[in-house]
């Protein structure tokens, strides 16, 4: 007896949901015409999202060098050395023994440096202004820019570089608050270009679909805008024709009629105008 009402009771909750799944996949099967909106649908647009590609923070493009470090001449004396009378004067193989050649390169980044400091300093005494900081950090930063593309894995250099992009990003942060005409000046000076810290907005791939069916809009809209103003040059010649044509038709039968002309010479002479100068621009255009 028990089972029995067990069945019952199964057979009354089965067959309701069977039916229930049934008309759902019957309204889902694309041959009955009805279509239920689900997320899961994907769009007919021919639209395809790529994830942007991720600049590194040492590159030029994000630290906004444009211009590289300038080449090292290396024959030229070390900096503490360049006022010397007796190394002007001296032997060939003296002069090239306190070259930077042999020496070594890091004194060549200094002339580098120092040529770069010369075109910021305000006078000859000027060595902890903040252009001056600036032009330093930005030979610096050049320097193991082109070190850390021969040695991508060195990982010292590039968080010292990080760390020096970093701190000039601040410098020029402060002088732009306080000295907008300056700041503008160091950056043609330098070479430069101002990133400020663009705010925080999270990828995702629904809200880049948007925008990017927004831009695939305006482009249809643009499209057929400009097919539609194609189709009306076109045909513009031929009605400029049967404009002239109708005007001279309607003073002709308004003086044949008697009545006084309301279609002056001035107007036919102002349509043929239009009409030779819309056959002349065409020659050009062809």
């Amino acid at each position: 007896m028990k089972f029995a009402v067990f069945l019952d009771v199964i057979s009354n909750i089965f067959i309701p949901c069977t039916v229930m799944f049934t008309t759902l996949r019957s309204l889902i099967h694309p041959g009955n015409g009805v279509i239920l909106s689900t997320r899961g649908l994907k769009s007919d647009l021919h639209i395809k999202w790529v994830r942007p590609e991720k600049i590194a923070c040492w590159d030029p493009k994000k630290s906004g060098d444009l211009s590289p470090l300038e080449p090292l001449d290396m024959t030229k004396p070390p900096l503490e050395y360049q006022e010397s009378e007796e190394l002007k004067t001296a032997n060939e193989n003296v002069r090239k023994v306190f070259s930077c050649e042999f020496m070594g390169r890091r004194y060549a980044t200094q002339l580098a440096r120092q040529q770069l400091i010369d075109k910021v300093k305000s006078n000859n005494l000027d060595f902890t202004s903040c252009e001056v900081q600036i032009a330093s950090m930005t030979a610096n930063i050049r320097n193991l820019q082109e070190h850390y593309k021969l040695s991508p894995r060195d990982k010292n250099s590039r968080v010292a570089l990080k760390e020096i992009i970093d701190k000039r990003k601040k410098r020029l942060k402060y002088l732009r608050t306080w000295d907008y005409k300056k700041f503008e000046w160091l950056l043609e000076c330098l070479d430069l270009k101002y990133h400020p810290h663009p705010p925080y907005e999270r990828v995702e791939r629904k809200k880049s679909l948007r925008r990017l069916t927004s831009q695939w809009c305006d482009e249809v809209k643009s499209k057929k805008l400009a097919e539609y103003r194609n189709e009306l040059d076109n045909q513009k010649e031929m009605f400029l024709k049967q404009k002239l044509e109708t005007l001279e038709w309607a003073k002709k039968e308004e003086i044949e009629c008697g009545v006084e002309p309301t279609i002056t010479d001035d107007d036919i002479e102002s349509a043929r105008k239009q009409l030779e100068e819309w056959k002349t621009l065409k020659s050009i255009q062809e």
